[in-house]
Order: C-alpha cells, then structure tokens, then sequence
C-alpha cells in the first residue's frame, strides 16, 4: 500500500471520473485497476464512461456499488469475470499446445483460431452466425440488475456506433440493458448488429473509446482517470496481415480519444477560465493508468479468457493502479498527470 493509500481515511473525499478503453479480454486489466481504486475511501467515483469491455466492467462496478458500497463492487467485477472464464472454457478458441507448453497466451497457433480468423475475412456474422448467439448475454443478466442500474449513484455514459450515420450514440443508466452493452461491444465481422430503438449498432469504439464529452458535461468531478487498454505508440512496423489489420484496428480505436484529449489540451490554453463549457473543458485535470505489457500479448489474446490469462492481466491492472497511487495519489484532485500538451505538437 503506498504511502498516500496510508493515510486515505483521513483524507478528504475526492470526486472522480473514470473514463474505460474497451479491448476484449484485455478488459481483465481494468478489472486489477478498479479493484485496486475501490480499495482508496477517499476516491469517489461520481461516472464513469465506458466501452466495449470498458463498458461491461462500468455496469457490473455500478451495479455492485449501488448493492453494497466499494465491497460489493469487487464482488460483482469478480463474479462476472469468472462467469467469463468459464464460458470460455467451452470455447473451440483456445490456445495450441505448443503455445500452453511455452506459455503463449496468443491464439495464432491454433486451429480452431486461425479457422475463425479466415471464415470473418469470408463470410458475414449474418452467416457464420444466423441465430446470433453470443454467450456474454447469458453472462450479463446474471452479472447486472438493470432495473436497480437505473437508481444507481454513478452516472454511467455507455457508447455505440450507429451502423447506418457512423456517429456514437451515448447510453445512460436508465437507457442501459444487455443489448446496450452488446452493442458497444459488437465487432462488426464477429457478430450482427444489435437493434436498440429500430437503429443498428456496432462497437462504440469507432466513435468514442471512450467518449470524454459526458463526464465534462454531466459530471461534478473535475478529476478523470483514463484506463487505457490500446496501445498508442508501437516501435515495430506490423508485416503480417494479421498484424497490420491489428494495427488499424488500435489507431481507429484510439483516434476519437486522442481527438477529445487534443481538444482538452488546447482548450487550456485558450479558454477564458470560469466562463462557458470550454473553460469546464479546460479545468479537467486527466489521469492516465496503462502498461507496456498488454501490447506484447497481441490482438488474438483479446478472445482468451483463460482464468489464469484473466487473473494474470488483473494483476498486472491492480500492480498499475498501486503505482499510479504511490506516484501520483496527491495529485488527484490537485493537478493533471498525464501530458496533453504533446498531442498539440502532433497537429
């Protein structure tokens, strides 16, 4: 526990904002990073803005908070990744042999991946999967009370791209259901879109991954901490087509955040402080929790959600998030941490 964490219970409370990258399994390292942050009395969570896996782990913390404080939220994050991992133990998706013997935690060597990999490149979900079947549907309506959602005290900001403008839609508690989640996680060559309200959508990471506008405009806290789960940054030029679909899949994902980040960063240094939405914008202080691991796992390691890969990544989560408190934890409140400037010279 770092020093700060030490002295929490005299602290006093400081509101925040959590902003969730979504990424598949990769999502397991948010888990690590919330479990970590619910254990600090001092942090209040006031909303938080999730996507795809962000999104997922948004409404499960939201709806274990409202059952039963900081504990109950723990819980509920522990009992939905598990349910995970056990449906994916009945997955044909699993890692080879060779990959299990020298502790890969990548599907390309296996079979049944590289099989499914093709037939998506081939063929519509609209074929590949007539019913629609999608297993984290069973998995959400025993993880997520949406009904007592509703009344919960952490705003929730959930987005979806829509199929037929390009543009996010942002979902609130009351709007929020399995479909609606399924919808921010729909990757379009895996499986259908989701109709919510006679609209289509697909993964709301092609809009906003996730979307900062909500939590500047509807939030009290002046406080946001990104979990980020995309890499932004990779020295190696991608070669495999696999690799170099991967890559455009990280920076179309990465680009509408990087846009609103831009756009908070100029807006300091030109807003009329204490007057109009820009200087709201330009009085948000941003956190940044990530790792340099998660990129060396690559993009097929997102559809493995072995317990022990899933428990490995929260614990990569949790170890980010006690860093970032014994850094950073008296910043809080106080000053932004992350560098939003250096996206001014990338103009």
């Amino acid at each position: 526990m770092s020093q700060e964490s030490g002295h929490a219970t005299t602290r006093p409370p400081v509101l925040i904002d959590l902003a969730l990258q979504g990424g598949g399994s990769h999502g397991a390292f948010t888990w690590g990073v919330l479990d970590r942050l619910l254990e600090e009395p001092w942090l209040r969570i006031e909303a938080i803005s999730g996507t795809s896996a962000g999104a997922m782990n948004a409404a499960v913390l939201a709806d274990g908070w409202t059952a039963g404080g900081a504990a109950g939220a723990r819980a509920a994050l522990d009992a939905y990744w598990r349910r995970v991992s056990r449906a994916a133990a009945f997955s044909p998706l699993q890692r080879s042999p060779v990959d299990r013997l020298f502790g890969r935690w990548s599907l390309e060597n296996s079979p049944a991946y590289l099989a499914f990999d093709l037939m998506t490149r081939l063929f519509s979900p609209y074929h590949l999967n007539p019913l629609d079947l999608n297993p984290l549907r069973g998995i959400l309506a025993e993880s997520i009370d949406f009904d007592r959602l509703i009344r919960s005290p952490i705003k929730l900001f959930v987005t979806a791209t829509s199929v037929r403008t390009g543009r996010g839609r942002i979902f609130r508690n009351a709007e929020i259901s399995a479909d609606v989640l399924l919808a921010s996680a729909c990757l379009p060559t895996m499986f259908q879109a989701v109709e919510i309200e006679g609209e289509y959508y697909w993964d709301g990471g092609y809009a906003g991954n996730p979307t900062i506008t909500p939590l500047v405009r509807e939030s009290d806290a002046h406080d946001t901490i990104l979990v980020q789960i995309n890499p932004r940054e990779r020295t190696d030029v991608p070669r495999t087509a696999h690799d170099v679909l991967n890559r455009l899949n990280e920076i179309s994902f990465n680009s509408p955040l990087m846009k609103e980040l831009r756009m908070i960063a100029l807006l300091r240094q030109v807003a009329d402080p204490g007057h109009g939405e820009g200087a709201r914008w330009a009085e948000m202080r941003i956190h940044r929790i990530w790792t340099d691991k998660l990129a060396v796992f690559g993009a097929s390691s997102k559809l493995n959600a072995e317990w022990a890969f899933v428990s490995m990544l929260k614990d990569v989560g949790r170890r980010s998030a006690d860093q970032f408190l014994d850094h950073h934890a008296a910043d809080v409140g106080t000053r932004s941490t992350a560098d939003l400037d250096i996206l001014l010279q990338e103009c």
